[in-house]
């Protein structure tokens, strides 16, 4: 049984669609068609409308052909070139890797970070924005940051920008949070998400919702690239600018099906419930989550397990057949992951996690 933060397990409507005849996305007009309506549907997830003013929070949704990753490369190799102030708000490792991103492609990265247990900076981000040399042009924060299991408090961190600077463009990863949990993409300029995490859907796209100030933007710059760029998916009409990952969309597009027939309230809801059955099993075998519950996502939960993570991680496959992720970087031995979120985030998925888990400490 899958129970990692990504990728999750795929229920079998998804695959049934997968294994339908192939279409070509470069001469089908039903390929279109399937992609028109995954971006409707991820217009819905993401809580915007494409057809009202960027104003009253109306974003366009595309789907990139990628893992999530992409996501996270493409909006800065669409908003950076030499020169580019960046200010990157982290208490993570995604949060960091964008600052990683933006020296890559030219920019001047400022990293505003506290350490990987604690929540984000909000009064170090006070201070960078209050700076006297203070000019950002980007913001990047992470809602999720799944290696630790935290769920930041992105709506503070907006509030702040949008105060001292308004004129910014806000990046946002909630890869591993949307679907899941409710995001303020309407106050977001790129909110990133991908479609392995909350949708329950194979890796392989890059979602994204984008204002039309971030539009802008993009097309003031000269572009680095072709494929870790959003431009040239804001016009599709006349075709993608490259093959297109035909069963990818098709898998996804089921999925938010699947997402949006149950309702977004009642996932939630769900995701809620496994996050706390899973955090209530935790502490009666006396662990510890790494942020603390009330900071911890809905989507997944990090353990703290010193030194032991990769040798219960092995066990627990080949014991009961039940697979976990450890941490990340400096977290690989000492953190544990479940992750309860799309197809997963149901209680007795976790049950059955849990009581693996039990078995083996």
């Amino acid at each position: 049984m899958l129970m990692t933060p990504g990728p999750t397990a795929v229920p079998e409507p998804v695959r049934d669609a997968m294994s339908r005849e192939l279409i070509n996305p470069d001469v089908d007009p039903r390929f279109r068609e399937i992609y028109d309506r995954l971006t409707d549907r991820l217009a819905t997830v993401y809580g915007v409308d494409p057809a009202v003013s960027a104003a009253e929070g109306g974003r366009d949704v595309v789907a990139l052909g990628g893992e999530g990753i992409l996501g996270l490369e493409a909006a800065v190799a669409s908003l950076v070139e030499p020169g580019t102030e960046v200010l990157c708000l982290s208490n993570g490792l995604y949060g960091e890797g964008f600052a990683d991103f933006v020296e890559s492609y030219g920019g001047d990265p400022t990293l505003v970070a506290a350490e990987h247990d604690e929540p984000l900076p909000l009064d170090a981000l006070d201070e960078a924005l209050a700076a006297d040399d203070a000019d950002f042009d980007l913001v990047t924060i992470v809602h999720c940051e799944t290696p630790t299991g935290t769920l930041n408090d992105v709506e503070a961190a907006l509030d702040r920008i949008e105060a001292a600077a308004p004129g910014a463009l806000t990046v946002v990863d909630a890869v591993s949070s949307l679907g899941g949990v409710e995001v303020p993409t309407g106050r977001i300029d790129v909110c990133l998400g991908a479609s392995q995490k909350c949708f329950s859907a194979p890796p392989g796209l890059a979602t994204a919702a984008v204002s039309d100030r971030a539009w802008a933007a993009m097309e003031a710059r000269e572009p680095h690239a072709l494929y870790a760029n959003f431009l040239p998916f804001r016009d599709v009409s006349d075709g993608f600018p490259y093959t297109h990952l035909t069963t990818e969309v098709v898998a996804l597009d089921a999925a938010l099906g699947l997402l949006l027939d149950e309702g977004l309230d009642a996932v939630r809801e769900r995701h809620a419930a496994a996050a706390a059955r899973c955090r209530e099993r935790g502490a009666e075998l006396g662990l510890e989550t790494v942020p603390s519950p009330e900071r911890s996502s809905p989507t997944v939960t990090a353990f703290e397990v010193p030194g032991r993570a990769e040798a219960l991680q092995e066990r627990l496959r080949e014991e009961h057949d039940v697979i976990l992720a450890t941490g990340l970087g400096e977290g690989s031995e000492d953190i544990l992951r479940v992750g309860h979120m799309g197809h997963n985030a149901r209680v007795e998925r976790v049950e059955e996690a849990m009581d693996a888990l039990a078995a083996v400490l």
